[in-house]
């Protein structure tokens, strides 16, 4: 329990520190790469040259996509590129043969890299899905952009 809120709060820090400009709605993200690795273990290559925050933050991610597909994304990224939840930013789909296909858009956005963060953190704290989402509505909801369109969680 320890060890995951020092990674939580290392994490934040990193975060907070580092991606100070936020990807906006205006950004275009048709650059965004898509690579298939052969399970969530294994990491994409546009990866390689990231920060180790960053690669922690995608190793979590393809662990938690239960958690993130309930999980709204402020980046704007919902009317720019689709998005309909959190895991979209890192993962664009999970294939039958638990191959991942993941999105690089998550690496370059301070605003998905922190509510992916959080989110995971809270998770591992214990903290229902539903209560995760509420605590991410809440801070996100001024001085970002819309709400990817995310359904409740059951």
């Amino acid at each position: 329990m320890r060890r995951s809120k020092i990674l939580h709060l290392s994490i934040v820090f990193l975060l907070s520190s580092t991606f100070l400009v936020a990807c906006g709605s205006s950004s275009s993200y048709q650059g965004d790469i898509l690579e298939t690795t052969a399970s969530a273990e294994v990491l994409p290559t546009f990866l390689n040259n990231q920060q180790e925050a960053v690669r922690q933050i995608y190793a979590a991610a393809g662990k938690s996509t239960e958690l993130l597909q309930w999980i709204p994304c402020y980046c704007g990224c919902g009317e720019s590129a689709g998005h309909k939840s959190n895991r979209d930013c890192f993962i664009r789909a999970v294939n039958p043969d638990g191959s991942v296909v993941w999105n690089s858009h998550g690496a370059g956005c301070g605003v998905c890299l922190e509510i992916a963060a959080q989110s995971i953190g809270l998770w591992r704290d214990g903290k229902r899905a539903k209560d995760i989402r509420a605590f991410i509505e809440e801070k996100y909801k001024e001085g970002y952009a819309l709400p990817t369109p995310t359904p409740q969680p059951s």
